[in-house]
C-alpha cells in the first residue's frame, strides 16, 4: 500500500484514514513487522487520538450506571440493597438525594461498575 502517514487535520483526513484503514480490514493481515502493519498500527493510533479529542465520549453519572447495570442485570431495588443499604437508602441513591459512601462504592464496584464511574471524578472535571 502506498500511503503517505501525515496528522489528522480536517474532517477530510479523518474520513481519508478511516477509508484507508477500512482496506486493511479486508485484506490479510500484514506480516508482523512489515510496512504494511507498521502504517496500520500508526493510523489507527492517529485516529483514535483523532476521535478521543473531537468525538470524547461522556462517561455517565454514578446513578445512570446504577440504573444501567440493573436493567442490563434484570436486577431490582432490593437486589441492591446488599451493596447500597436498606430499600429507602436504595431509592435515596437513586433518586441522587444521597450520595454513595465509600463502601457503596467498593460493594457496587463488585457488579462491574467502574469505581471511577461510580465516583463521578471526570464529571467534575468535564463540567
Amino acid at each position: 500500500m502506498n500511503y503517505q502517514l501525515h496528522p489528522i487535520r480536517t474532517e477530510a483526513d479523518y474520513q481519508f484514514a478511516l477509508k484507508t484503514v477500512e482496506a486493511f480490514f479486508d485484506a490479510p493481515e500484514p506480516a508482523p513487522g512489515s510496512e504494511e502493519e507498521a502504517l496500520f498500527e500508526a493510523l489507527v493510533a492517529l485516529i483514535e487520538a483523532h476521535e478521543r479529542k473531537h468525538y470524547p465520549i461522556e462517561l455517565p453519572t454514578p446513578i445512570e450506571a446504577i440504573k444501567f447495570r440493573m436493567d442490563q442485570s434484570g436486577m431490582t431495588v432490593s437486589d441492591l440493597e446488599p451493596y447500597i443499604g436498606p430499600r429507602n437508602r436504595v431509592y435515596e441513591v437513586l433518586a441522587g438525594t444521597r450520595n454513595l459512601s465509600l463502601a457503596m462504592i467498593r460493594r457496587l464496584v463488585t457488579l462491574g461498575i467502574p469505581a471511577d464511574v461510580l465516583i463521578g471524578q471526570d464529571h467534575a472535571s468535564h463540567a
